[in-house]
């Protein structure tokens, strides 16, 4: 009997989380289960579940989900913040881990984070120091799958970019493709860890699995 992936949806408030909601609406083939600190308005026809907390009690509302996987597309940007670098890492590391912590103590073994390019630990640049460090984090929790997912920029249909870094004259991937992909990967069976670049995560886009299954 067919059974759809159920999906723990972090940043269900963002760009990116407001589309995957949106294409959501028409796919038998997922289950969305949003856990956010605010009500979130919802498309016509959407079915999913939305879980209300505040961000110190995530973890108990990422295990009321019983979900399959966990997806994390949060993250606030250093002019968001007003440069408040502390900020910026409570959102953009902090809470990710204790995400991360939460569903692989609810036994998720399938993660899927949304990251940068060019993220890497001992870069200087602040924020693809923060996102490296986030992604090192990450692996050492052992999920038996991590996606990490590492676009140049994220585009809406009018090229307005959401991920700042060091490639901001390059074009980003346009949200729906992202979101695309982020479905097909949930989809993936098979373990390890691996990371998707911008070409690569257009190419998941393009997959069969990756366009809308209408109910």
């Amino acid at each position: 009997m067919f059974k759809p992936v159920r999906i723990c949806l972090i940043g269900a408030t963002g760009m990116v989380g407001a589309e995957m909601i949106e294409q959501a609406t028409e796919r038998r083939d997922i289950r969305l289960v949003g856990v956010a600190r605010r009500e979130v308005k919802l498309p016509a026809g959407a079915r999913m579940e939305m879980l209300l907390a505040d961000p110190r009690n995530w973890a108990d509302a990422i295990a009321a989900s019983a979900a399959k996987v966990l997806v994390c597309v949060i993250g606030a940007s250093q002019a968001q913040l007003e440069g408040d670098e502390a900020a910026f890492r409570a959102v953009n590391l902090d809470l990710v881990v204790r995400c991360a912590k939460a569903a692989k103590a609810a036994k998720m073994e399938h993660m899927i984070v949304l990251s940068a390019a060019g993220a890497h630990i001992a870069h200087k640049d602040f924020y693809l120091h923060v996102r490296g460090k986030m992604e090192d984090s990450l692996a050492k929790i052992h999920f038996r799958r991590l996606d990490i997912l590492r676009p140049v920029e994220v585009s809406e249909g009018g090229g307005a970019g959401v991920i700042a870094n060091l490639f901001r004259k390059s074009r980003g991937i346009p949200v729906d493709k992202l979101a695309r992909a982020i479905f097909a990967l949930a989809k993936e069976s098979r373990g390890g860890r691996l990371i998707h670049d911008q070409a690569q995560l257009l190419k998941l886009a393009r997959q069969p699995g990756a366009e809308r299954l209408r109910a």
